[in-house]
């Protein structure tokens, strides 16, 4: 099992960032340009654990530097079926996140409840830089 799984079904956030590489890049389902850097993709990934219920993983295909992780979850009332693509360094960081997502209904809900949430995550960083 990939460190990552056994961070996210720990259920503590810190524990999830704390498996990302520095340089991480995080490549949305729900967004255009790919995200990078530790501090961001965190502050994504907590806000992910606030968004999701229910989430778990079901299964898991992968080698020693690539995991598919397939889950299902909810956003508000709609049921979300998803991978997570890692790709990991020498050092079992994580460097690279993809997230997909279906149906297309839930991909729109998780679209709009992350817009609020990385947005509010966002300004929190802007402001932890002052």
């Amino acid at each position: 099992m990939s460190a990552f799984r056994t961070a996210v079904e720990s259920g503590d956030p810190e524990r999830i960032v704390a498996e990302l590489a520095d340089d991480v890049v995080f490549h949305s389902p729900v967004a255009h340009a790919p995200y990078h850097g530790k501090a961001v993709v965190g502050m994504i990934l907590r806000a992910v654990f606030r968004v999701f219920e229910g989430f778990r993983y079901e299964a898991e295909i992968g080698s020693e530097d690539e995991h598919v992780l397939v889950f299902r979850a909810r956003v508000d009332d709609k049921d979300v079926e998803g991978i997570d693509l890692l790709r990991t360094g020498d050092d079992g960081k994580v460097t690279e996140l993809t997230v997909m997502v279906r149906p297309l209904s839930a991909a729109t809900a998780l679209a709009a409840r992350m817009k609020v949430e990385y947005e509010r995550g966002m300004a929190e960083l802007a402001g932890a830089g002052d």
